[in-house]
């Protein structure tokens, strides 16, 4: 039976995530990661779920999220089930990305779930596993591809 405290630790390190995101909040962001998670985003970009290691995950969505005028990630409707030393946590999931262009609107917002894997450690709660599954989007869909283009060209 997992304790109240790290089922809010467990939510707090989640919402940290987003929050470090839609802030800029970089090195904050390395700080709720293990060294190493395994991502998946094979919803929205297909391609094959893998390891990554924390600093080149932070690097890579401080360059793409970065090259957004704004971002806003929302998480809410938690579930989170602890067995000891590891966690799994589900939540519904609402971002909206804004960059002003002059081919479409401004905005691109994604919808769906997250499956969130944690691990205790020694310093607290760390994700070490993210599955989102994209399962609806509105808007400028191409917003994506143009902050992928700025941030190659910023590299």
């Amino acid at each position: 039976m997992s304790s109240v405290a790290d089922r809010l630790d467990i939510i707090e390190t989640c919402t940290r995530m987003a929050w470090y995101i839609d802030q800029r909040e970089w090195d904050a962001l390395g700080d709720v990661f293990s060294d190493e998670i395994t991502l998946d985003y094979t919803s929205l970009n297909g391609g094959e779920p893998g390891p990554v290691s924390s600093k080149d995950l932070v690097s890579a969505w401080s360059g793409l999220l970065g090259s957004f005028a704004t971002t806003q990630h929302l998480l809410g409707n938690f579930l989170v089930e602890v067995q000891g030393d590891t966690a799994v946590t589900t939540a519904m999931f609402q971002a909206t990305h804004r960059m002003p262009n002059d081919h479409g609107g401004p905005l691109w917002t994604l919808g769906g779930t997250y499956r969130i894997d944690l691990e205790r450690t020694e310093n607290g709660w760390r994700i070490n596993g993210i599955v989102m599954t994209a399962t609806w989007a509105d808007g400028n869909q191409h917003l994506l591809a143009r902050a992928a283009q700025a941030q190659s060209t910023d590299s």
